[in-house]
């Protein structure tokens, strides 16, 4: 792990360098095979976690069933993908437990949160805000495309496939969409995993996850589609897929902050 950069009373020091490393292609399934790795190790606490997210998927859906509210399935699944990284944490709670030499247990996992709740609370409303915009587009988008003919909540999803207004709000939402979820990617990527690791501001993690991902642009692209295509199984497996899906990815994002992310103490920035 990196070493922590503080000025007594634990506040971050005001010269702390974030450097960047350089990484190739390649890097996305080496983090893919690391986060089989730490689940693999520690699979009981991993599965536990995992089974956790799945139970809270379904508890979700069957409540949108029973309140008459399915039809805003959809831009819910969607929205997962903006706050994901706040779902990795217990996963790098884990990570950092086998780092660390200890067997992980379920309060490594539920107590990530410990020493940083206030910076990891600030990316948190952050990533909130943007589900929330999110939400307020998707019914912008089907008002604009449905207006006053909107079709019933109980034959709306067989709309969006059957009529030319559902074919291009799907079109226009899954483009906004896209550009919303890299945006939250690219603010949060490593931004947690650098915060529970380091005494640092939540502007400061953000600052090293946009760095990561302007310095390797790629790399960054590609495991962003890795981690949507591995969220779009689990979720057509009616959520089962992520029992196993949203650990490996987890464990695999703290190893591509490790990777990526050096605090330094110093006073020039990197070039």
């Amino acid at each position: 792990m990196n070493a922590a950069a503080t000025k007594s009373g634990g506040k971050p020091d005001s010269h702390v360098r974030i450097r960047i490393r350089p990484i190739g292609m390649d890097k996305p399934r080496a983090w893919l095979a690391a986060g089989f790795e730490d689940f693999r190790r520690a699979t009981a606490v991993s599965l536990a976690y995992g089974l956790f997210w799945v139970g809270l998927s379904i508890a979700i859906t069957v409540g949108a069933f029973t309140f008459g509210l399915w039809h805003w399935l959809l831009p819910l699944i969607a929205g997962f993908m903006f706050v994901g990284p706040l779902v990795a944490v217990g996963s790098y709670g884990i990570s950092r437990a086998l780092e660390a030499g200890r067997e992980p247990t379920l309060g490594d996992a539920f107590g990530a949160w410990r020493g940083h709740v206030g910076q990891l609370a600030m990316i948190g409303v952050m990533l909130v805000l943007i589900l929330m915009a999110w939400f307020n587009i998707a019914m912008l988008l089907f008002a604009l495309f449905f207006g006053l003919g909107a079709p019933d909540p109980a034959t709306i999803y067989l709309a969006l496939i059957t009529t030319a207004e559902g074919l291009g709000m799907l079109a226009v939402g899954t483009a906004i969409g896209a550009v919303l979820a890299f945006g939250a990617f690219t603010v949060s990527v490593v931004a947690i995993p650098t915060l529970m690791d380091q005494d640092l501001t939540f502007m400061e993690g953000i600052e090293a996850s946009v760095r990561s991902v302007a310095r390797n642009f790629r790399p960054m692209l590609l495991w962003a589609a890795i981690i949507t295509g591995c969220v779009i199984v689990g979720v057509a497996t009616f959520y089962i897929g992520l029992a196993l899906i949203l650990p490996v990815l987890g464990h695999a994002s703290w190893h591509a902050y490790e990777d990526l992310v050096r605090i330094d103490l110093g006073d020039a920035e990197e070039g």
